[in-house]
């Protein structure tokens, strides 16, 4: 394995910074801005609830599902032309999703949601590997860390945003990306690189990318109906029991592969494995944590959308806060006590959540969801940059995308515990009430909602005490200067 020498440049490291940071951007202000649009788009669109949330949650599934083999393909073939490429589809995707029609009642939007999550992939799956690529191990904690501050700017600019563009048309929350979009893909073009050199003569392993994927997007899809019912259960059983026998057969023959689309045998590395499981628990922990505040503020706090969402900034503020900070000393302390030190937050945070109620001042709410924003910020660099540094140049496509589907996984398993326990016997004009339109749900829901939220809290905040246990049995493993 060896670099180019504009690897070595340190200049080079910020050039990539450059791309991956504003592609980090516009999803993360795609994400919040659209939760602002939604009431617009389900009334422009006559969309039923159970499509708008589809149009949340396509995305998430189609990215999730084809992480790992577009990792794959990125170790093989390099990482620049798919992030670009990432980039066009990813703005394509967004131009398709403005253009809509009511005669579809939504469906077609969540047709172009997967055309922007073929491209969220693609860009997912590279950013962290080609940023750990150009920056010199004594400063990717800083690099990683610099990439979360996009994140989080995008959660505190995405409900701003979203509240300006949304009384103008709700399609200029996807056109928006366009012009920024097409920036970041001649952009990148211009000024990527590929300072791994990949090794030659590889295949591609079409029998572990079929069962892998079929598996995975089987079980994915029976967890979102679980959350979120279009079908009878017994759908959701043959989806079950299809994704548990594909993934079986993914794990019977991907070792006997040359070239496997996952090499399990990097599993075998102590740190990358727990990090990796941590990764997921966290996932798990604070995947549907934003969700369930919007529901809480616009539901038994009485607020609008637009409120609703600038009332999340304190979570958004405190991880760019922390984000950089945390990566900054990732570079010179161990990454399992920061890992740790953060989880901890979270679970902290948690608790305090399972206690809200309507009449709690919002300066508690906002400590607590700065607590979630500090710890996730804390826990975020160092981990990535704890799985990253276990795997050889060559392997870090694959390593960085099974970081994101494994977090993205927690994430759907998370949305699959809480909404059911959450959601279960509301009547649909309350259910309205709580996402779309804000306030006035009945005292029956109410009681419903509290109780099945603060039951939501208290798992997760189990589910965070389980990965501050798998983040404190990593080695203490000091990287950098």
């Amino acid at each position: 394995m060896s670099l180019h020498e504009h690897a070595k440049d340190p200049r080079y490291g910020w050039v990539v910074l450059s791309v991956t940071t504003l592609g980090a951007l516009l999803a993360s202000i795609q994400g919040s801005a659209l939760l602002i649009a939604l009431p617009d788009i389900m009334g422009g669109l006559g969309a039923s609830f159970l499509t708008v949330m589809w149009i949340l949650l396509s995305y998430l599934l189609v990215t999730t599902a084809m992480l790992p083999v577009i990792g794959r393909l990125a170790d093989m073939f390099g990482r620049k032309r798919l992030y670009v490429l990432g980039f066009a589809i990813f703005t394509f995707g967004s131009l398709l999703c403005g253009l809509a029609q009511p005669q579809f009642h939504g469906w077609d939007l969540v047709g172009y949601r997967i055309v922007q999550g073929v491209g969220g992939a693609l860009l997912i799956a590279n950013s962290a590997a080609m940023v750990t690529d150009a920056f010199d191990a004594r400063k990717l904690g800083l690099g990683l860390g610099v990439n979360q501050i996009a994140i989080a700017a995008g959660l505190i600019l995405g409900p701003v945003i979203g509240g300006v563009l949304t009384p103008i048309s709700w399609q200029w929350v996807f056109w928006f990306n366009v012009p920024f979009g097409i920036v970041g893909t001649v952009w990148g073009w211009i000024r990527l690189k590929e300072p791994v050199l990949m090794p030659q003569g590889q295949t591609f392993d079409s029998k572990g990318s079929v069962t892998f994927m079929l598996g995975l997007t089987a079980l994915l899809l029976a967890a979102s109906l679980v959350a979120f019912p279009l079908v009878e259960a017994t759908y959701v059983y043959i989806l079950t029991a299809v994704g548990l026998a594909s993934m079986a057969l993914f794990f019977y023959i991907e070792p006997k592969i040359k070239h496997p689309m996952i090499d399990l045998s990097l599993f075998h590395n102590r740190n990358f494995a727990l990090a990796n499981l941590t990764n997921l628990l966290n996932g798990m922990a604070r995947g549907a944590v934003l969700f369930l505040l919007i529901f809480f503020l616009q539901g038994p706090y009485g607020q609008d959308p637009l409120t609703a969402g600038l009332m999340l900034i304190p979570f958004g503020l405190a991880f760019m806060v922390l984000g950089p900070i945390s990566g900054y000393l990732s570079d010179g302390y161990s990454s399992r006590n920061l890992q740790v030190a953060g989880l901890m937050i979270v679970a902290l945070a948690l608790l305090g959540l399972a206690q809200i109620g309507q009449d709690t001042p919002y300066w508690q709410l906002a400590l607590l969801m700065g607590l979630m924003g500090a710890g996730s910020g804390l826990f975020n660099s160092p981990n990535t940059r704890s799985i990253m540094y276990s795997v050889a140049p060559d392997r870090r496509g694959i390593a960085a995308s099974a970081r994101v589907m494994l977090a993205n996984v927690g994430v759907m398993v998370s949305l699959a515990i809480a909404f059911p326990l959450v959601l279960s016997g509301i009547p649909m004009g309350d259910l309205l009430k709580l996402f779309l339109y804000g306030g006035g749900i009945s005292p029956e829901s109410l009681a419903l909602f509290m109780s099945g939220l603060h039951e939501s809290f208290l798992m997760f905040f189990g589910v965070s005490i389980l990965a501050v246990l798998a983040a404190a049995m990593c080695k203490p493993v000091k990287e950098g200067r």
